[in-house]
């Protein structure tokens, strides 16, 4: 899939290039704190979301910092952390999120981020979670193909 410089053809990179495969996922009934903990632990900015094996969600960081209590209002520590122990991830992840397959060609996947303001696209096949792409896969994309190739190695005999 290179040129004869050894550099990808960015028209010939499918998602699954550059998709993270088999990712992490949580079940709607989770709770928040779920969520919180396995972003941290993954370092990843968004987690699938799953209702009995099916997608049915994606949350983000910024889900999760939005639905935060604000400091603004009178409210314990007990209180606080009461809402991320109780709140199920369902009433605050992103429903029905817009998905791509791996065998689609990356530069739809930029479109769809692009034109619909995106982090990331679920990567279904056959009904069934695969991976995801996000913004961060996309300059590692970007990376590969403006990235200079060093010269080729001579080798003596």
């Amino acid at each position: 899939m290179g040129d004869p410089q050894g550099r990808r053809r960015a028209d010939q990179a499918l998602v699954r290039d550059y998709m993270t495969p088999q990712p992490e996922a949580l079940e709607t009934s989770q709770k928040l704190l779920d969520a919180v903990l396995l972003l941290r632990k993954s370092g990843f900015r968004h987690i699938p979301v799953l209702d009995q094996g099916q997608l049915a969600g994606v949350i983000s960081e910024r889900d999760l910092w939005r639905f935060s209590p604000t400091m603004l209002i009178p409210l314990s520590q007990q209180d606080y952390n009461r809402v991320f122990e109780e709140t199920s991830i369902g009433k605050v992840m992103t429903r029905d999120p817009q998905t791509i397959a791996p065998d689609a060609p990356l530069s739809q996947a930029v479109n769809l981020l692009i034109q619909n303001r995106l982090g990331c696209l679920p990567v279904m096949e056959n009904d069934v979670l695969v991976g995801i792409i996000t913004v961060r896969d996309m300059l590692r994309a970007l990376y590969d193909f403006v990235a200079p190739v060093p010269p080729p190695t001579e080798t003596s005999d």
